[in-house]
């Protein structure tokens, strides 16, 4: 085999290699929420969109459907559960024409139980990126927020 051809084949093995791993990790983090969810008795629709509030928040339910690629009427029944546990509070948006619009946010006291439920991974984490350099860790971190990139990219394809 030519030195072009074995230089490209080992690419492609290396290319497959992470593409496997890339779907091995969303296999055990959908596991991982999904055992969450049953711990804080949040469906996975649910903690997505808590997620979103929480990080991203406050949103309107608007953009909040448009991140989470649901529908406004799904969105509806996911926003009064979660208002129901006391995840989130709705709060008419004083700056808006519109008096029925309301603005998302989390409740900020409930997350110590968030992290309590998460705090085995997020040790695991932290020993994990302990073994890495500062330099390995940018690098990471980079092909992370492309991988997600492309995610998102290829959801709003599959968008109907």
């Amino acid at each position: 085999m030519s030195p072009d051809r074995a230089t490209a084949r080992r690419r492609r093995q290396l290319t497959t290699s992470v593409k496997d791993a890339v779907r091995d990790l969303n296999i055990q983090l959908s596991l991982l929420n999904r055992r969450f969810g049953g711990r804080v008795e949040v469906r996975d629709v649910d903690w997505t969109c808590l997620d979103f509030i929480n990080r991203h928040g406050p949103l309107s339910p608007t953009e909040l459907a448009r991140r989470a690629g649901l529908h406004p009427a799904t969105l509806t029944g996911i926003l009064d559960r979660l208002q129901k546990a006391g995840w989130i509070v709705r709060e008419r948006d004083p700056e808006s024409a519109d008096r029925r619009a309301v603005t998302l946010r989390g409740v900020r006291e409930r997350n110590a139980e968030l992290f309590q439920v998460f705090s085995g991974m997020n040790t695991r984490m932290d020993e994990l990126c302990d073994r890495y350099s500062d330099a390995e860790l940018e690098v990471i971190a980079d092909f992370l927020r492309r991988t997600s990139t492309a995610g998102q990219d290829s959801a709003e394809e599959l968008a109907p």
